[in-house]
């Protein structure tokens, strides 16, 4: 049955897995039409790797994934959400499959393994055949191959039917045909890849992968043929009216995300789309995308910042400086700490995408026409490209294949190579900056090589840009914690009134029907566990004598950890993450103690200052399980609890304003499954437990009014969508009086008209009194006005 599409008011997401299926989603619907979303938000409904909790390690995209129920669960939850006025958002993976190497579950990856370049199913996959000598290095070896050599063996199929197969414990590999009566080694040799150690991947893995990520390898969807193949479900899908709107994963790892978009639209017939383009902190969406905007962390910067305190963000970034006494790059200041990150990962986890682009350099520069491309080494490129790629403050350039650059990629650029030669000092690096900044411009003249060394340093910025920034420096550089989000700018963690309603002003403009969240599946931490962080900078003063007097409960004889710049982001973790409830039985505080322990695990490996993910310290990451059961977790002094009393005070007037900024703001607001209640999570996977609808809250608690808050501002916008979304306007209002920096207002409604709807929050409700401010008066558009809160008629003046 062909169900009708519609734009949607507004979204909600559901993480779907094995204990979270269709069925389980269609029994949620009649609560959540109720709520007053327009549409469900589907993780990724595509066959996956078994097990997976999330989905974006997609195995098959011609199958809806049977584990969830398959294309007919799929169909039954559709109708069940149409029955009810709701239509379906499906996420989508283009940039990546997963390298499942138990069973052949990738059929496209089993034969290019199988029968090599030559195979058809070989364009599928970005791999670099002639750098591995025309085999793709598989790096799933727990040690080097000569030690592994007895653990492998020849599986034959029983009868004259099916293929013989390599096994390696629970590993299986495709064998090349006639090879499987080969001796082992020469066997191993023969095949179309490489098994390897796993620790060879950073430095030579010849196929692109999902930022360092080895299981996940990059599709070339600009290729039409792959891109029909691996779209075709999902565009079935949409023309069938199963679903009505697109979320699309990562578009900056393909080789050019424009296009890529271009053709989408044209296939989806202008379906609404939304693309995870996680923008800087000056840059704007490409006016010329084809898509309704962003998934929506520039809307997060912006609520987040506007209701933290300036004053207690700058001082708690001198008490940081002092308490930790971290050198400036590994901590200390902004600026160097994500430059150092930055430096450290192009060079050493993502050295192969640097050989990569050396490759299509040092072929560009053998043959240009143009002499001054000639004469520069392998060696003098690397650390030129290493500089430039590293100064960049986006994720990526967008230099098209047929056209000059933009005048943003231009400047971007030639800023960055500036930065680069004042920074470099031997002379042939120095030399060597304006070839490397002509081939990211696409300026030597076109051919192959200079195509790919053009695409290829934009897929290494934004692979870059992603672990450098937020799986490194966010982890490192922490004074106020709450900004180390994505999307976020952790060395400008406010925004002013003025830059909000700019930014509010120019969505409501440009991009009408952008996405815009609080909390995502990708969140380091939830928008309740933000806004418990953020308090903080109205009581930094509060906070650092508290965390002064509390330091030495780290110390125990022998214990490396946590040294002070962890114990720092180790206590506001825990502040923000709250204690267990009053009441709690032992099971759940185990389960409290065990998510914080591993988030805060988490966080050392990411900042690869005392422990990584690869090369570990067990020592020091036990001294912080240990600190975390016996400090954090333990029953709080009297002094502790009254600094958290005033932290929960604050956060929940924080949490009730970004909740109704983020549902009444330009744009179209995606609400994370949970939490139109309070929802404290901390990053992946805590984020991604199976979600059950919350039980009716507490009257009076905060869970309770977030719910009531978000259900009339839900309701309102689907009953007039005409205030909210394409051909709104957008209206900011500012209050007079001695309080009137602690409002935050703005209208809605359509363009051209008065404000129907008028949003008022309190921002920094830390410096009023305890009857507010009744000198301060916001003076209302002209009109009959109900508070939907509260039932009263306010006057217009």
């Amino acid at each position: 049955m062909r169900l009708q599409r519609h734009l949607p008011t507004a979204t909600y997401r559901l993480q779907l897995q094995p204990d979270f299926t269709f069925a389980a989603a269609a029994r949620v619907v009649p609560y959540l039409a109720d709520l007053g979303v327009s549409h469900l938000h589907l993780s990724p409904v595509l066959e996956a790797v078994p097990g997976s909790g999330h989905g974006y390690d997609v195995v098959d995209p011609t199958r809806v994934r049977a584990e969830l129920g398959g294309e007919e669960g799929l169909r039954e939850l559709s109708a069940t959400a149409a029955a009810h006025g709701l239509g379906l958002v499906v996420d989508i993976v283009p940039n990546h499959m997963a390298v499942p190497v138990p069973a052949r579950l990738n059929r496209p990856l089993w034969e290019t393994l199988r029968h090599g370049p030559d195979s058809p199913a070989a364009r599928c996959f970005d791999i670099d055949w002639e750098a591995g000598g025309g085999r793709m290095l598989l790096p799933v070896l727990p040690g080097p191959i000569g030690g592994e050599l007895a653990s492998f063996t020849v599986e034959r199929p029983e009868g004259d039917g099916g293929e013989a197969v390599l096994r390696h414990g629970p590993l299986c590999f495709p064998l090349r045909p006639g090879t499987e009566d080969l001796p082992m080694a020469e066997l191993l040799e023969a095949q179309h890849y490489r098994l390897a150690w796993w620790r060879l991947a950073a430095g030579e893995l010849n196929y692109r992968r999902f930022f360092t990520v080895n299981e996940l390898i990059a599709v070339r969807v600009e290729d039409p043929e792959v891109f029909a193949a691996t779209h075709g479900t999902v565009l079935r899908l949409l023309e069938e009216g199963v679903i009505s709107g697109l979320r699309i994963d990562h578009p900056d790892g393909l080789a050019d995300p424009p296009a890529y978009l271009r053709r989408l639209a044209r296939h989806t017939g202008g379906a609404w789309t939304v693309v995870e383009k996680i923008l800087g902190a000056r840059e704007e969406l490409p006016g010329d995308w084809p898509v309704a905007g962003t998934t929506g962390y520039d809307a997060l910067r912006h609520v987040d910042g506007v209701l933290r305190d300036p004053a207690g963000a700058a001082a708690l970034t001198e008490a940081h400086r002092v308490f930790t006494g971290v050198p400036a790059e590994t901590g200390g200041e902004w600026g160097a700490t994500e430059l150092h990150a930055a430096r450290r990962m192009v060079t050493r986890e993502l050295a192969a995408e640097v050989a990569r682009w050396c490759r299509a350099a040092e072929r560009v520069c053998r043959t240009a026409p143009k002499l001054a491309l000639r004469d520069h080494s392998t060696d003098a490129l690397r650390a030129a490209l290493v500089e430039i790629v590293a100064g960049l403050p986006v994720y990526r350039p967008y230099v098209p294949a047929d056209g000059p650059p933009s005048a943003t990629d231009e400047a971007l650029l030639t800023e960055a190579a500036r930065r680069a030669e004042e920074t470099l000092t031997d002379v042939r690096e120095r030399a060597a900056v304006p070839v490397v900044r002509d081939l990211a411009l696409g300026r030597p003249g076109g051919g192959p090589a200079a195509d790919e060394a053009r695409i290829r340093f934009a897929q290494l910025s934004s692979a870059l840009r992603a672990k450098a920034a937020e799986d490194t420096a966010f982890y490192r550089y922490t004074p106020v914690l709450a900004a180390c989000e994505v999307g976020g700018d952790p060395g400008r963690p406010t925004v002013d009134p003025g830059e909000f309603h700019a930014f509010c002003e120019r969505v409501a403009r440009q991009w009408p029907l952008t996405g815009t969240v609080l909390s995502t599946h990708d969140a380091k931490r939830s928008a309740d566990v933000r806004a418990r962080l953020g308090a903080l900078t109205e009581l930094a003063e509060e906070w650092v004598e508290l965390l002064e007097d509390r330091s030495g409960e780290a110390e125990r004889p022998g214990l490396p950890a946590p040294d002070r710049h962890t114990e720092w982001i180790a206590r506001q973790t825990a502040l923000g993450f709250g204690s267990p409830e009053p009441g709690a039985d032992g099971e759940e505080r185990r389960r409290h103690r065990e998510r914080l322990t591993a988030a805060l695990l988490k966080g050392a490996r990411e900042a690869k200052l005392r422990t990584d993910w690869t090369d570990g310290d067990p020592a020091y990451e036990a001294a912080l399980e240990e600190f975390t059961a016996r400090v954090l977790c333990a029953e709080p002094d009297a002094a502790t609890a009254g600094v958290e009393r005033q932290v929960a005070e604050l956060a929940e007037v924080n949490a009730l304003s970004a909740t109704l900024l983020h549902l009444t703001m330009p744009g179209v607001p995606d609400l994370y499954q949970g939490t139109e209640v309070e929802y404290r999570a901390l990053v992946d996977p805590d984020n991604r437990a199976p979600y059950r609808p919350p039980a009716e809250p507490t009257p009076g608690s905060l869970s309770a009014r977030k719910l009531r808050v978000t259900r009339e501002a839900l309701r309102l916008r689907r009953r007039f969508p005409e205030w909210f979304g394409a051909g709104s306007a957008y209206t900011p209002l500012r209050a007079e009086g001695p309080a009137a920096d602690r409002v935050l207002a703005f209208g809605r409604g359509p363009a051209g008209e008065a404000p129907r709807a008028v949003t008022v929050v309190t921002r920094l409700s830390g410096a009023l009194p305890a009857d507010g401010s009744p000198e301060t008066v916001l003076s209302l558009p002209a009109g009959e006005w109900e508070d939907l809160l509260t039932g009263r008629r306010p006057a217009s003046t």
